[in-house]
């Protein structure tokens, strides 16, 4: 009985796994990028066309609007596609997307690139991380490198070789009907389900010369995910993300130095930190911006200690933004950060040293009211004869006291100073005799 069971439990599972694998085999397996090229978007891409290839899906659809990106994780992504074993389809979407500069690039590297109307690709040429002009033999040898990058496969997929150049060495750039009539991309659909329908039964020819027929009408869709991990990373990637997490570390850290045994902000500092650093080591940043990062933060302690009237807070405040617009040398505007970003947090802390400097100061200007100290300066009257030790009334108590000379009871005295719970005294001067308090005396 029991291995009847145990039959029929193997017999459900074998069935149950043959279901799902016929239900995810021929699928149309789909991934949207929709930003900036970075490393996390290889492995995307990369994982994408595993699950593509594991489920035996008819193609790998991917949606992308970009302003660009590393050249480096552009070419890793190109590689992938040209190299995959599933039919890649590249589709700028929606209205108002692009594929501009790295987008350019994978957009021609498609087996099928296609896009819908109101989007453009095209202004691909290479640029320095800090958007400087580059010098005439630097400039040329870049050109030329990605110049032939691009001949290198877009001839191969029997696009215009020519106009796609010129798109790196003259950045131009090509709405989606003029990159349909001059042959940069095979379609315009206004959706996915029109793009199917025009590649329904058409035959393509991949990068290695082989020919497949796709049969995409009414096939399923499968959105596949990314995972928490590349969500993280993804946003980690955001220059500007990144100089706030590294900004809340230091200041956190700071705190902690201040306040030893809080442990929380230490705790926090420390994780920010890390994983801002774990960001900038995917990214291209400038180790001597965070020296001027961490040379501001310096600034800023030292405006705390030390009376300098604001000048090291406003030093801190400039080398804290040149620190974060130099932090990443990212080849476009969107990656790296940005101007607003920099005042908005470096200001702020500037203010706040200012501020609290200012308190600080105050303090040191302001009386002492406590204590021994606080009696210096006090004005009391003599209970006992001073000859020349007695008893003073001061702030409502008898204290014993010491006198340079003898004093008679009644006379007012003022406080010089005080040692060992004495206090030393000398007579009023005329001008400077306080009123007395009956009630006090």
């Amino acid at each position: 009985m029991r291995r009847s069971f145990r039959f029929f439990l193997a017999l459900a599972g074998i069935l149950s796994c043959a279901l799902v694998s016929h239900a995810e085999s021929g699928d149309v397996l789909k991934i949207v990028v929709d930003g900036t090229i970075h490393p996390i978007v290889v492995e995307q891409v990369d994982r994408a066309i595993q699950e593509a290839q594991r489920t035996h899906a008819e193609a790998l659809l991917i949606e992308i609007s970009t302003p660009g990106g590393l050249y480096q994780s552009t070419r890793d992504i190109i590689h992938k596609v040209l190299s995959s074993p599933v039919p890649v389809i590249i589709y700028v979407t929606p209205s108002g997307g692009w594929a501009a500069s790295a987008g350019f690039f994978i957009l021609e590297s498609a087996d099928v690139a296609a896009m819908t109307p109101g989007t453009n690709a095209g202004a691909a040429h290479p640029v320095r991380g800090d958007g400087a002009t580059m010098d005439p033999v630097m400039k040329e040898k870049v050109e030329n490198d990605a110049a032939a990058l691009m001949r290198s496969y877009v001839g191969k997929r029997g696009r215009n070789v020519e106009l796609a150049e010129s798109a790196v060495r003259q950045s131009k750039s090509f709405s989606a009907d003029e990159a349909l009539a001059q042959h940069l991309i095979e379609y315009i659909a206004k959706d996915q389900d029109d793009l199917f329908k025009q590649l329904d039964g058409k035959t393509i020819t991949r990068f290695d010369g082989s020919k497949v027929v796709l049969h995409l009408a009414g096939k399923h869709v499968r959105l596949y995910e990314m995972t928490l991990r590349e969500h993280i990373l993804a946003w980690l990637m955001d220059p500007n993300i990144t100089f706030l997490l590294f900004t809340i570390g230091m200041l956190a850290i700071y705190f902690e130095f201040n306040h030893p045994g809080a442990v929380v902000p230490g705790v926090v500092g420390f994780i920010a930190i890390l994983l801002a650093l774990y960001a900038l080591n995917l990214l291209p940043f400038r180790s001597i911006a965070l020296v001027l990062i961490l040379s501001a933060f310096a600034l800023f302690a030292l405006e705390a200690k030390f009376q300098s009237h604001g000048v090291l807070a406003i030093g801190g405040v400039a080398m804290m933004v040149l620190g974060a617009l130099l932090l990443v040398d990212g080849p476009i505007p969107q990656m790296r950060v940005r101007l607003w970003t920099a005042l908005s947090v470096s200001i702020p802390l500037g203010a706040i040293t200012v501020f609290l400097m200012t308190i600080a100061l105050r303090a040191r200007r302001n009386k002492v009211v406590t204590g021994e100290q606080g009696l210096i300066g006090e004005h009391g009257v003599v209970r006992s004869p001073m000859t020349p030790a007695g008893k003073v009334f001061v702030r409502g108590a008898l204290w014993d006291a010491v006198a340079t000379t003898n004093l008679d009871v009644g006379q007012q005295v003022v406080v010089c100073s005080v040692k060992d719970l004495v206090l030393q005294v000398e007579p009023a001067p005329a001008s400077r005799l306080a009123p007395l308090d009956a009630a006090k005396i």
